[in-house]
């Protein structure tokens, strides 16, 4: 009798065992079926994501297109007014200049050249310069604000070497260092000069 339920014990193991295995079997089929249905369900996921990725690239592409064409067009329409505002200028000035003069003006008596060449050489008219400093020992003219060693080398040159000579500038002969001192024209008149020179030459 007992020999029997050991047989039976070792059945019903087995039996188990055996169930066990098909269970097992039948898992790991299902589950690596499951396994593949989700990767192609992420594949094809995937793949309309870039098809709508795709889609709104070419949809961005076309949006650039435009604005960059209705660029082109209201720079082209800038440039037009612009020219025609131009073409507008020059023949309003043009037909300004063709206008007749006033009877007053044209009456009014016309000075010959000879007249005016005296005047207009009047308003520029060259300082007095030296050769050399006096003693042979110039004035630092670097000492005026607008004076650096460059330009005291060119003023040199020109024949100025001290305050006094600066200081005694008259208006014409300002006008025409102004237009003298290469590289630097307009610095006299503009860092006032003269009357600097006048300070430093009195020794205040």
């Amino acid at each position: 009798m007992f020999h029997r339920w050991g047989f039976l014990l070792t059945e019903m193991w087995g039996l188990l065992i055996l169930a066990a295995l098909v269970g097992l079997l039948a898992g790991w089929i299902l589950w690596g079926r499951r396994g593949a249905v989700g990767a192609a369900d992420d594949v094809a996921r995937l793949r309309a994501d870039l098809a709508a990725c795709t889609a709104k690239s070419s949809d961005l592409a076309a949006q650039l297109v435009s604005a960059q064409s209705e660029k082109a067009e209201a720079e082209a329409r800038m440039a037009s007014a612009m020219v025609a505002e131009a073409a507008a200028t020059v023949s309003a000035a043009l037909s300004h200049a063709a206008a007749p003069a006033p009877l007053a003006a044209m009456a009014a008596p016309v000075a010959p050249p000879a007249a005016v060449a005296p005047v207009v050489a009047a308003a520029v008219a060259k300082p007095q310069s030296l050769t050399a400093a006096r003693g042979g020992k110039p004035d630092d003219l670097k000492l005026i604000k607008g004076i650096g060693p460059k330009l005291e080398i060119l003023c040199n040159r020109l024949g100025f070497y001290h305050f006094d000579q600066i200081a005694a500038w008259t208006a014409a002969e300002v006008a025409w260092v102004d237009d003298n001192l290469e590289g630097f024209k307009g610095r006299v008149s503009r860092d006032n000069w003269v009357a600097q020179a006048l300070a430093l030459a009195s020794g205040s």
